[in-house]
């Protein structure tokens, strides 16, 4: 049942992708039509998750998001969260890499909208070239999604938060907010798998700008691995509950000690 139920999700997501990309290419005419096209494949693809893989995605703590422009640190579990975290952020924007932008259609989409684009082989000057494509993306009030970890990351593998996102805290000066989750145990990443469950994504209050650096870096990974922990916990309890098989080995890795 899990297999075909997996199957069947994967089947539908990936015909739909196609047909947006493809019908949705009028809208590269404006970077507004772009979010809008963004945020209803978000919301199918939670319809999709919710009506055929049994996956019921959570929002927590959405009145804890400050109006106006916004930094937003979000752990990095699953493809889910970066289709999810659109539907709820008004007026939305990824720090992704610059090898993103070549990708058949897709490219054209997140060129067109306005993500900010790390080129890497950049070297030293990939930073402060990302901090000022950031700087002119809050200047146009919007909310700058960034993955402090960098990619996908396994649940319960060890924290790896890279320096990029206290760079941005320290030069844009603006609240950063950050999103604690458990999507790993549900669409793992690199696995066609779909558990069904409760995913839970949660908005933990906003840090105010103005701390030191490095206190800033220690204070949001801190709250980061807490409220993430204690979330996959929960969902481990919740899908032995409802008798669905976790492998052990990831079992142990997510309830295992993390540092």
């Amino acid at each position: 049942m899990l297999a075909l139920r997996s199957f069947a999700f994967n089947l539908c997501f990936y015909a739909v992708t196609t047909v947006l990309a493809v019908a949705g290419l009028p809208m590269l005419v404006s970077g507004r039509s772009v979010l809008r096209l963004a945020r209803a494949w978000g919301r199918i693809t939670l319809w999709l998750l919710r009506v055929v893989a049994g996956i019921q995605v959570e929002f927590r703590g959405l009145d804890n998001i400050p109006p106006g422009p916004l930094l937003v640190a979000a752990k990095h579990q699953s493809a889910l969260e970066t289709l999810a975290l659109c539907t709820v952020l008004p007026d939305f924007a990824y720090i992704l890499k610059k090898e993103l932008l070549l990708i058949p259609l897709i490219g054209w989409y997140l060129s067109r909208s306005g993500m900010v684009a790390i080129d890497r082989s950049k070297g030293t000057r990939a930073m402060s070239l990302m901090n000022a494509a950031a700087g002119d993306a809050i200047r146009q009030g919007r909310q700058l999604i960034i993955f402090p970890e960098g990619t996908r990351r396994p649940v319960g593998a060890p924290p790896a938060y890279k320096q990029g996102l206290s760079h941005l805290y320290t030069a844009l000066q603006v609240p950063c907010q950050p999103v604690a989750l458990n999507t790993g145990l549900f669409w793992a990443r690199n696995s066609l798998v779909r558990r069904p469950g409760n995913a839970v994504i949660e908005f933990l209050p906003a840090i105010p700008p103005g701390l030191p650096r490095q206190e800033f870096q220690a204070l949001v990974q801190e709250r980061l691995e807490t409220a993430s922990n204690a979330l996959v916990q929960g969902g481990l309890e919740g899908l032995a509950a409802a008798g669905h098989a976790v492998p052990a080995d990831e079992a142990a890795a997510a309830a295992g000690p993390r540092r």
